[in-house]
């Protein structure tokens, strides 16, 4: 299946940038996770403190940084995806689920904090931002809370990565 996710980098450094090939392949494992057989397009900004505050500001009303942003495109049912929830776009065949905005300086502090390796931490918030995007949440401590963390974890160990 060939799934569109394109990519955007707006860190400067080299060193400091998260790694695409690694986010391209979490973000088809963790759609393959879902049983989602369409070709989906996904967006991808890769940024600092600065920008993520920013769009955490305009679109959540909270003033300040963050690890990770999901806007999806459709409401999804957490654990049951069908694609009639949503609507493949005529002209790419596609079926866009969303937009991810990755902060790559919060993700190193938490897998510094975490005692991660950076990989593994870029992995686990792919795989939290796209389960938002098809419909899964935290608001709650509850059951919800509970889904989106075994999904995570099941997700991470399928990529080989522990649940540390």
């Amino acid at each position: 299946m060939t799934h569109k996710i394109y990519i955007t980098n707006k860190i400067a450094d080299r060193a400091a940038r998260l790694d695409p090939h690694l986010i391209r392949r979490v973000i088809k494992a963790a759609l393959a996770a879902e049983d989602v057989e369409v070709p989906c397009e996904v967006s991808v900004l890769i940024c600092g403190d600065f920008e993520i505050q920013a769009v955490n500001k305009e679109f959540r009303g909270i003033d300040a940084p963050t690890d990770v942003l999901s806007f999806p495109v459709f409401e999804f049912k957490a654990g049951g995806f069908d694609v009639n929830d949503g609507e493949i776009d005529i002209e790419t065949g596609l079926l866009p689920i969303g937009d991810i905005v990755l902060n790559a300086a919060q993700l190193d502090k938490q897998a510094a904090d975490f005692g991660q390796t950076r990989e593994r931490e870029t992995a686990y918030l792919v795989i939290h931002s796209v389960l938002h995007l098809l419909g899964y949440d935290h608001t709650d401590e509850g059951a919800q809370k509970r889904q989106m963390r075994e999904r995570e974890k099941e997700i991470l160990k399928e990529l080989g990565y522990t649940d540390d």
